[in-house]
């Protein structure tokens, strides 16, 4: 406000709305802000003639602006005055101290209404407002299917809260938690969503797509045809099994939640011809296989309500893998540079993790590893419920702008699904968080073809399971036969000569489709340790590695009556 003493005229001083005259805002220090025209410095040194004062608690500024204190004491002040003083900075060396009784002749009372005073005190209690993290907002509609068979062993019960009034408790028998488990991971193994087989559709209609975008789409979909016969998984990698949880507080089970979710993963895995990818640290470089993919990863959060919400996830090590951090700086969040930085970390990506991908992109966080969480959780759309803007408090949100932007990015770099072409990923999310000041992570992640989420609930209603598609066949019947793909595939034997094999390869180009007849080699990682370490001890390979070619595989458990389980 402007103090209206003609000592002080002219003198404008931002400070914060007036409580009792500055009684409420104990010890807090404000610089001095000039009239207009006059600039900072210059105030300074116009105030610097002025003489300082000592208001003592009571007083109000302006009964005392004439008075003519001793120079001893402008600096010492009684313990008393200081822990009820406002001390306001003119300068380095002079306080003007203002005790806690109100001015009536000064302004400073209106101050909160004026629009050029800026609140520098500290909040006040009655400005608390919760802002949830995650806000759902956004309707997502999600297939249910009930599973009756799984009712029995859920009750309802009625029960007094913690603030009255007669509350619903849902109770869980453990085996509910075994049985769903296996349920979810069983379908995920078999079967996608249906808004996943409609984006590989519409590659195959697409004319802008390139004759191996259709090709791999094609394939693609007569694998998730195979795969839902319930025999052979849709990927060889059958994922590291993950959990996320959300029990409401009225939700009883019998606090072993994780261990009967753990069984009814290992059920899931020991008894379908699934691959067994955990391995378990025996020292710090000897490792052993667990032989049931055991352990799970999970993560269960105390909400509200009676319901006992989850997400299933079968992760594989391909996808996984393609999951970076970045600790970037607010010089990264300008047009001109977030989009650079997109385009050349998104590229890196690769087609090792088997794209089309589900694209996420997180800017910000409020640590490194929350930033992480959500770029996994974004990619498998588990946030497509967030807010498409953002607040003053902080809530985390989706940015369909750049959603666009960097799907059309993604289209222009040729890349393709896999082979070159349009269709490196199916879509995007981009999601915008709040982060500390001095901290700005990005992450980068995808799910991958084999995209493998279902969600779960336990409500007073009922056990329910998403929905997934059963008949992926419809989805070929939409784009007609495969011979409506382009190109030939150019035929290889392999069983020829190393020589005459790479003779025939140098004569195509890159991205050229190959048949491939003959003999082959798998090796996997650990193939590959043993052969390092025997090259390293005795100097030499053995003489199949140079005849063949090797495909980089690790085929998931045989079913009884075939060749081999899943493979790629």
């Amino acid at each position: 406000g402007v103090c209206s003493h003609p000592r002080n005229q002219g003198l404008e001083a931002r400070m914060p709305p007036c409580h009792g005259c500055f009684g409420f805002f104990k010890k807090e220090r404000h610089e001095p802000m000039p009239p207009r025209g006059e600039t900072q410095e210059q105030a300074r040194k116009r105030i610097r003639k002025q003489t300082s004062m000592i208001v003592e608690p009571g007083q109000s500024l302006c009964d005392t602006a004439g008075a003519s204190l001793p120079e001893e004491f402008k600096r010492q002040i009684s313990n008393e005055a200081r822990s009820n003083a406002f001390l306001f900075d003119v300068n380095v060396t002079e306080e003007l101290v203002h005790g806690g009784g109100a001015c009536e002749k000064c302004v400073c009372g209106e101050s909160a209404k004026s629009k050029d005073v800026e609140d520098m005190g500290p909040p006040k209690y009655d400005d608390f407002a919760y802002q949830p993290l995650f806000e759902s907002v956004n309707v997502v509609d999600v297939p249910w299917t009930r599973l009756p068979e799984l009712e029995k062993g859920v009750s309802v019960s009625s029960l007094t809260g913690p603030a009255g009034g007669s509350r619903k408790a849902v109770i869980v028998e453990p085996w509910v938690l075994r049985q769903l488990a296996e349920r979810a991971i069983s379908d995920v193994e078999h079967f996608l969503r249906p808004g996943h087989l409609a984006q590989l559709a519409k590659i195959m209609q697409d004319p802008e797509a390139s004759d191996n975008d259709k090709f791999t789409a094609n394939n693609l979909l007569q694998n998730a045809v195979i795969a839902s016969k319930g025999i052979l998984p849709g990927c060889q990698d059958t994922g590291t099994a993950i959990c996320l949880g959300k029990k409401g507080q009225f939700v009883w089970t019998d606090e072993e939640d994780e261990m009967h979710l753990s069984h009814g993963i290992y059920d899931a895995y020991t008894k379908r011809n699934l691959r067994y990818s955990q391995v378990s640290p025996v020292s710090m470089f000897a490792e052993k296989n667990t032989k049931c993919n055991l352990p799970a990863q999970f993560d269960i959060y105390a909400a509200k309500g009676n319901e006992y919400k989850f997400m299933f996830m079968a992760k594989g090590g391909g996808s996984a893998n393609k999951t970076y951090l970045f600790q970037q700086t607010k010089a990264l969040l300008n047009p001109k540079s977030l989009e650079a930085f997109i385009a050349e970390k998104v590229v890196t990506l690769g087609t090792s993790a088997c794209p089309p991908y589900h694209l996420a992109i997180v800017i910000g966080g409020l640590s490194a590893e929350l930033c992480l969480k959500t770029v996994k959780l974004a990619s498998a759309r588990y946030l497509d419920d967030l807010p498409t803007s953002g607040n003053d408090h902080g809530r985390a949100y989706r940015d369909t702008k750049w959603e666009e932007k960097v799907l059309k990015m993604c289209h222009g770099f040729g890349i393709g699904a896999q082979y070159g072409g349009k269709y490196f990923v199916h879509d995007v999310r981009v999601i915008r968080m709040p982060r500390h000041g001095a901290s700005c992570p990005v992450a980068i992640g995808v799910s991958c073809s084999a995209d493998r989420q279902v969600l779960a609930k336990i409500t007073d209603h009922g056990v329910f399971i998403e929905e997934l598609e059963r008949n992926p066949a419809r989805f070929l019947e939409r784009v007609g036969p495969r011979a409506s793909i382009g190109g030939q595939a150019v035929a290889v034997d392999l069983n020829r000569p190393m020589k005459d094999i790479l003779g025939t390869l140098s004569r195509y180009p890159i991205k050229t489709r190959l048949s491939l007849t003959g003999t082959i080699v798998v090796a996997r990682d650990i193939a590959h340790a043993k052969l390092a370490e025997r090259l390293e001890t005795e100097g030499t390979l053995p003489d199949y590695m140079g005849a063949h070619v090797v495909y980089y595989a690790g085929p998931a458990k045989t079913p009884d009556g075939y060749a081999s389980g899943s493979f790629g």
